[in-house]
């Protein structure tokens, strides 16, 4: 299965004055889906530390999958979507679509998402909410297309295969 890096974007839990538990959720649920979870890290709302650390994720640790959790509200300090939107090569809009359209469902607060979604090389990233309430119901709506995703990136599956578009 694939390999898939955390990253949780926070703070406060960069600072140690809060405890990460949308991570750690993340993480159980990746991994009972068969992904292998290479770590966790905690980093500050910064967007230069944030693009870094997606950049080295493609870019060096050659990682399929990278999650970020946090850091897409209207916070003046919320700049994850803007990190990523800047390492990305192409954009997949349709991943953070279906999330806050399933997340709607369940909270109109989920239309204040700015999640972003897209490729840096071989590498799919995907913004996920801070808290770990929204950042499994995000997760759990594209889990099932994460792998269909990843073997088309992967070039290990060309075709959509009885899929409707």
């Amino acid at each position: 299965m694939y390999s898939v890096l955390l990253l949780t974007i926070s703070d406060k839990a960069s600072r140690g004055e809060r405890v990460d538990t949308a991570g750690p959720a993340v993480r159980q649920m990746l991994e009972a889906a068969g992904f292998n979870v290479t770590g966790i890290v905690v980093l500050p709302d910064e967007a230069e530390i944030i693009a870094k650390a997606l950049i080295d994720a493609a870019d060096n640790k050659t990682l399929p999958l990278v999650l970020t959790i946090g850091g897409t509200g209207f916070s003046p300090r919320d700049v994850t979507p803007e990190a990523t939107i800047s390492v990305c090569e192409r954009l997949a809009p349709g991943i953070p679509e279906l999330m806050r359209h399933e997340s709607c469902a369940i909270t109109s607060r989920a239309a204040l998402s700015r999640a972003a979604a897209g490729i840096r090389k071989r590498t799919l990233i995907i913004n996920l909410p801070g808290s770990e309430k929204a950042a499994t119901e995000n997760l759990n709506a594209v889990l099932e297309t994460l792998t269909h995703a990843l073997d088309m990136l992967l070039e290990r599956r060309s075709e959509c295969a009885g899929a409707a578009l």
